[in-house]
């Protein structure tokens, strides 16, 4: 009975270290037909090939043949990602994204060159200047759209309900960033517009409110993340617990078990308990996505607007040996009910479509924000 135990040991051993060895060896197979490609290419290509700029796109094809987030960050466009979450940068200012091998908007960002323009949120670029979009990789894209301030450059975008191309001309800008913008409505609301989520969106939107609970009339608050392509998780679980007294902020869950976290509210609501509604629509992703998703979940707030985007994954920045780095997606996010905000976003309390797209201040055209007023004063 033992030596049919160990016979049976035995051959699970040599199997395992068989199926290793074939999986290894495949690979190496796989690397040494890389490399034949690669040389074939160099002498046989009707154009001449910069083998640097032929293995930088392999490694960013590697990337994004895992997920739209995943990707190669050169040196140069390292340094300025790392400038560009400081809250001050140079371009056009939208978040895109990729979705089935096409370049899409995730949302303009206020009072940038492309929020002027007129580009939306859920627009596809199609060309940069007489470039076809087409096939690159959005690393390859964002590089297109990067030139010096000043410059100009030809968005051609297609957009859903438009039967013919659209042609955007825009002149690229240094974006700074004023991620908090307040307002006082109706005597007795207190508005604040949430931009962006960069390292200093936390400070002012603590200040803000500040401000508006030194006055006395004020009697509820809308948050407006509109247009909000996220940013830093840290300022997304600190904004959030300026509404909360206790609970579940967001978790992440990863491949590795022991790194999986969660993130909790701390007490002390900056309003009081008062009366919140949460603005979203298609252009709110991933950082705006845990904040609306937290305090809906929590019933702390009443979400109102359209379905968010749905970028519900955790990139983390991880620096290479020549100073460039990868983004690489790590985790996922998952809300205090335990959804996963991947692919199918957050959906709102009440459904609102929106005419106007300018945010910034109240207007008469802005059906989700005048229905909110009238919601809160009801």
């Amino acid at each position: 009975m033992i030596k049919k135990s160990l016979t049976t040991l035995l051959l699970i051993f040599l199997f395992f270290v068989s199926k290793t060895y074939s999986s290894e060896n495949n690979i190496y197979k796989k690397i040494d037909l890389f490399g034949e490609v690669l040389e074939k290419i160099n002498k046989e290509y009707v154009d001449e090939v910069n083998q640097s700029e032929s293995m930088d796109s392999a490694i960013n094809g590697l990337l994004q043949s895992l997920d739209p987030y995943s990707a190669y960050m050169s040196p140069e466009i390292f340094n300025e990602m790392q400038t560009e979450t400081s809250g001050e940068f140079g371009g056009l200012g939208i978040e895109v994204g990729m979705e089935s091998g096409v370049v899409k908007v995730i949302s303009p960002i206020d009072d940038t060159p492309a929020s002027k323009a007129g580009i939306k949120a859920g627009d596809y670029i199609v060309k940069i200047n007489n470039t076809q979009v087409q096939g690159k990789s959005l690393s390859e894209a964002v590089d297109l759209m990067r030139g010096p301030v000043g410059s100009g450059i030809e968005l051609t975008i297609r957009r859903r309900g438009e039967r013919k191309a659209l042609i955007f001309n825009i002149i690229r800008e240094v974006i700074q960033i004023k991620s908090v913008k307040a307002d006082l409505l109706e005597k007795n609301i207190g508005y604040v517009r949430l931009t962006s989520f960069n390292e200093n969106s936390g400070k002012q939107i603590e200040r803000e409110i500040k401000k508006l609970e030194k006055n006395d009339s004020v009697k509820s608050y809308i948050l407006d993340l509109r247009n909000n392509p996220g940013g830093l998780l840290s300022q997304a679980i600190k904004i959030t617990d300026f509404f909360l007294e206790n609970g579940e902020i967001v978790s992440t869950k990863s491949r590795k078990v022991s790194e999986n976290r969660k993130w909790f509210a701390k007490k002390g609501d900056l309003t009081n308990g008062k009366k919140l509604i949460v603005l979203i629509n298609y252009g709110s992703a991933s950082a705006s996505e845990i904040v609306a998703g937290a305090l809906k979940d929590h019933k702390r707030a009443i979400l109102l607007g359209e379905n968010s985007y749905g970028k519900g994954s955790v990139q983390s920045i991880i620096p290479l040996k020549n100073k460039g780095a990868i983004r690489l997606t790590v985790a996922k996010y998952y809300l205090p009910s335990g959804k996963s905000i991947s692919e199918v976003g957050v959906s709102p309390d009440i459904e609102i479509g929106e005419e106007n797209e300018d945010f910034r201040i109240k207007t008469e055209t802005d059906n989700q924000l005048d229905y909110a007023i009238k919601l809160l004063n009801g």
